[in-house]
């Protein structure tokens, strides 16, 4: 360690009470961005980190809006031929209903065990305040930064940033840069590093099967008009084959085939199947033929089946034929599927496989996102990868997530850049449910690691 990093991991040492209280002061603002009563408390948010932006020493730091909601930037750029670091996270937090259930309240954080408790401490005010937090160190012990950085952080998250996209178009040039991270993210374990390499995509669709003018008496009825639930139900059960796959025509015609070093990196992956089972409440995995459940997860395209709804489902029995029945449907799409693509090929197949006497209507919903996949070779994940070798001794997991994030392909359509997930929560904390927290351990590291990235990126713009 040289005297330059000594002073660094000093200065944040000596602070980490300080670091807490404010942290704490953070977490009391309740913003929640689902919530209008809650909008004042959004824009108050914004204004803090805007002043503590200002007070770690970046510069430019000012609030924006995207629609109604608060963004803040700031950015230090002093650093000619360096490469620029864009870090971003949200301030916005998720409803703490229902609020009974917290055995602290909410919005009062609190400190108990090495861990502070509060609607946000983990996703994200507490990973995305850790950067502040390394920048502000950096700069107080060294006068100036190896790389530039410029930060993003935003107010709509948690109601799925429906203004972002026109927000990073607008301002793309100011938010030019090289690479990008996301604070809002976790690590394996305590003990274990992960890095997040891709994400799914997302498509969403909403089946109208349509029959009779208005609910019929079956009996009356029954045997000489189509049932629009048997109609949707024979659809939705088309919809795969034995094998588990989709059978919808060119359901997998752009689906990049997994490597044997892809297949390696998620087969080392801790997985058990057993605990998993019991986890969820099965006796036994279902899904693809010829994938391992954690290929299946994160590197498969999926179509499930999230609701379907049609005639009478109250007390007792009602003897109707309904005139409607309807089901919602998403496909979570890997690389190199397109969402609108994917969709409009799931709606054209229902509407062609339509039973006699019945009419169908699909609707493709908004919610869209692209798959993400980031190159392993990538500067930034290789300097993210070097710093949690360093942080954890030993390799990190190489992860894909089920899910989507849709920010990190915003980015790279956008900006041309990737996102690295580099955030220090852990998977236990809670966000989104009662008594959310965050390891006072995690904040420290999430401070170290950003620190270390900064400088890491340096390194490798320098050898390049």
């Amino acid at each position: 360690m040289n005297a330059t990093s000594r002073d660094f991991e000093a200065y944040l040492q000596a602070r980490q009470a300080d670091f807490v209280a404010e942290l704490a002061e953070f977490l009391s603002i309740p913003s929640v961005s689902a919530a209008p009563e809650h909008f004042g408390d959004v824009e108050r948010a914004a204004a803090w980190v805007a002043e503590r932006l200002k007070k770690a020493g970046l510069e430019h730091a000012e609030v924006l809006h995207a629609g109604r909601y608060p963004m803040v930037y700031a950015d230090w750029l002093k650093v000619p031929g360096a490469p620029t670091v864009l870090i971003y996270g949200h301030f916005d937090v998720q409803p703490a209903d229902p609020v009974e259930a917290w055995t602290r309240p909410p919005f009062a954080p609190t400190v108990v065990g090495g861990r502070i408790y509060a609607r946000g401490a983990s996703d994200d005010k507490g990973n995305m305040f850790a950067p502040i937090l390394a920048l502000e160190a950096l700069l107080r012990t060294r006068g100036r930064l190896p790389v530039n950085v410029k930060l993003l952080f935003e107010g709509q998250e948690e109601i799925l940033s429906p203004d972002l996209p026109v927000f990073v178009a607008e301002h793309r040039e100011r938010l030019a840069c090289d690479m990008a991270f996301s604070a809002d993210g976790w690590q394996w374990s305590e003990t274990e590093g992960d890095l997040r390499m891709g994400l799914r995509g997302i498509c969403a669709l909403e089946i109208t099967v349509h029959g009779p003018k208005a609910d019929l008496h079956s009996g009356v009825h029954g045997g000489a008009v189509a049932n629009p639930i048997h109609a949707l139900a024979a659809l939705m059960a088309g919809l795969r084959d034995a094998d588990g796959r989709v059978a919808v025509p060119d359901f997998y015609r752009e689906v990049r085939a997994l490597s044997e070093e892809e297949r390696r990196l998620i087969a080392a992956v801790p997985f058990d199947e057993a605990k998993y089972r019991v986890q969820v409440g099965v006796e036994e995995l279902a899904g693809e033929t010829g994938f391992t459940p954690r290929e299946r997860i994160g590197a498969r395209p999926t179509l499930e089946i999230n609701g379907i709804s049609g005639g009478y489902v109250g007390a007792g029995v009602k003897t109707v034929l309904p005139s409607t029945a309807s089901a919602k449907i998403t496909c979570r799409l890997v690389p190199d599927q397109d969402p609108a693509v994917i969709a409009a090929r799931v709606r054209d197949h229902l509407v062609k496989q339509a039973p006699r006497g019945v009419r169908v209507e699909v609707e493709i919903l908004p919610n869209a996102g692209h798959p993400y996949l980031i190159p392993m070779d990538h500067p930034a994940n290789r300097a993210a990868r070097d710093v949690l070798v360093e942080l954890y001794g030993r390799e990190p997991y190489y992860t894909r997530s089920g899910g989507s994030i849709p920010i990190l392909d915003l980015f790279r359509r956008e900006l041309g850049v990737y996102t690295v997930v580099f955030g220090f929560g852990l998977p236990d904390e809670n966000f989104h449910g009662p008594d959310e927290f965050l390891r006072l351990s995690s904040f420290r590291l999430g401070q170290l690691a950003y620190g270390l990235l900064i400088d890491r990126i340096a390194e490798i713009s320098a050898s390049a």
